[in-house]
């Protein structure tokens, strides 16, 4: 089984976090993904870092192209991975746009994936019907899952098509906005958390952008199976450093 899938057996909410892989330094990729795991989080998003991120915002986007410069690669990041499952053991999933992948070659990019033991990818800028109709059957020959994001102005057709389609987990943005983190949610997204809820999809859902404390964790949370967080992980990381990871995380699951 699918780590992901195992993962969303276990009666608690999840706590993913995501961070543009080669960011801090170019080496911190795998010391952060250990840090993670001891401190208990479920789930890790690896960015791969893009120079043209659409739907990140300030703090990713500085994150990414801090990584860039640093030297960080499509090649870089699976030489970092390669003996990743010897010591980690949580859920792993490549979040990055569709233009890198297509450049490294979609079936190489597969393959890797499978070889180190990455369980599944987050392509934002990937139509889902586009993949249904030209990927998922390579995806699914790589025991890859792939996620899909969907918003407060996405149609319930759309949603149900992604529900059907896709695997893992539904992504649900917590607005139409670009990344970013936020002190607390309003009426209309607490409404969007709660109509999706209602429709008692097949696919546990996990809210991204704009959680960034124990607070709007936890509302977030509250009709959804779990919850990511980036930006305020990274502006953590940035100033206060790698090795006080753990307490970042405290933070969170007070």
């Amino acid at each position: 089984m699918n780590r992901i899938a195992r993962k969303f057996k276990e009666d608690k909410k999840l706590l993913s976090i995501y961070y543009s892989a080669g960011f801090p330094n170019l080496d911190d990729t795998v010391p952060i993904l250990k840090k993670l795991e001891a401190s208990g989080v479920d789930m890790v998003e690896i960015g791969l870092p893009f120079s043209d991120p659409l739907a990140d915002g300030p703090t990713i986007q500085k994150s990414s192209t801090q990584a860039l410069s640093n030297g960080m690669t499509t090649d870089k990041l699976f030489s970092q991975l390669e003996n990743i499952r010897e010591y980690i053991h949580i859920p792993l999933v490549l979040m990055g746009y569709f233009n890198p992948i297509l450049q490294f070659g979609i079936e190489k990019f597969c393959q890797r994936c499978e070889s180190i033991g990455i369980d599944g990818l987050i392509i934002p800028d990937l139509p889902v019907d586009v993949y249904h109709e030209n990927y998922k059957e390579l995806f699914d020959q790589h025991g890859l899952y792939n996620m899909f994001l969907i918003t407060p102005q996405t149609s319930e057709n759309r949603i149900r098509y992604i529900d059907k389609v896709s695997n893992g987990f539904i992504y649900m943005v917590s607005s139409s906005s670009v990344t970013g983190a936020k002190n607390t949610f309003g009426n209309n997204q607490t409404d969007y958390f709660q109509r999706v809820s209602a429709m008692k999809l097949s696919s546990p859902t996990v809210v991204g952008f704009g959680i960034s404390n124990a607070s709007t964790y936890s509302a977030a949370t509250q009709h959804s199976n779990g919850a990511i967080i980036g930006s305020a992980f990274i502006k953590f990381i940035e100033e206060k450093g790698v090795e006080r990871i753990n307490d970042f995380i405290r933070s969170i699951r007070v």
